[in-house]
């Protein structure tokens, strides 16, 4: 495997950007491949076996373009099937879970908030992973509505301001001190949705913790990062508008159907 071999990234859309800004920061010259896959978004109300599906042809596309990593930038293809990714393909896998370690163990008042999709909050991998935190109260919300708004670029629409409003307010009366993002959608949300929470409460995502772990398995497989001048390329099968105008910089943006 070369040191300039892309990594790949897919997601259910536009929001897995959110993780491939953090990456592409970290790593400023490994070239990128990141797949939009907003015909289908969004992932969270559909079954497992049709994620899984969706997740196995992303992957495959990624991998027909020579990527030499795979981050699975989607919380719900995450926990839905990265496990059979792992087990179908022989390539290196990252995926983005729902950051309820960091904001449980910082927790002073034994509450904090999910805003994530259906089929985040369904699967078996989140059900375990709130089962080490019996002392926390864990205030579960589906984002009905959230993704389809942000990829139709109405990020600051009064639709977004009065569905945040009624997902967040529970937990502001639970009295949360951490707020965790459990869909990559949901980072372009944070400056709507820090009108609305106390100051006092702070917000998590993955994103940060993708990028590391990203850099870290580069490192294992290459020995190094890439070196040379790095390019950056988007596929989307939908409208490439709101994808070019969500990765905000001179990169390409192609329309491809798959």
């Amino acid at each position: 495997m070369t040191n300039n071999a892309p990594i790949g990234l897919f997601d259910s859309g536009i929001g897995g950007t959110s993780i491939w800004k953090e990456i592409h920061q970290l790593l400023p010259n490994e070239n990128t491949i990141y797949l939009a896959d907003s015909k289908n978004a969004p992932y969270g109300s559909k079954s497992k076996k049709e994620i899984q599906s969706l997740s196995f042809k992303n992957t495959e596309l990624l991998l027909d373009m020579g990527c030499k990593v795979i981050v699975v930038a989607c919380n719900t293809a995450t926990t839905n099937a990265i496990v059979d990714l792992r087990a179908k393909y022989n390539v290196p896998f990252i995926g983005i879970e729902p950051a309820i370690k960091p904001a449980a163990n910082k927790s002073k008042t034994n509450s904090i908030g999910i805003l994530a999709t259906k089929g985040t909050l369904n699967s078996a991998l989140f059900h375990k992973a709130v089962l080490n935190y019996p002392n926390t109260k864990i205030i579960e919300q589906i984002g009905y509505g959230l993704v389809q708004l942000i990829e139709e670029g109405k990020i600051d629409s009064k639709e977004i301001k009065e569905l945040l409003e009624t997902y967040l307010n529970p937990m502001i009366e639970a009295n949360i001190d951490y707020l965790v993002l459990g869909c990559s959608h949901y980072p372009y949300l944070i400056p709507q949705i820090k009108k609305i929470l106390p100051k006092s409460v702070k917000i998590i995502d993955s994103g940060q913790a993708v990028a590391k772990q990203t850099a870290k398995i580069i490192t294992e497989i290459t020995g190094s990062a890439a070196t040379e001048k790095s390019t950056q390329i988007f596929y989307t099968n939908s409208n490439p508008e709101v994808l070019t105008k969500i990765v905000n910089h001179n990169f390409p943006v192609l329309f491809k159907e798959f």
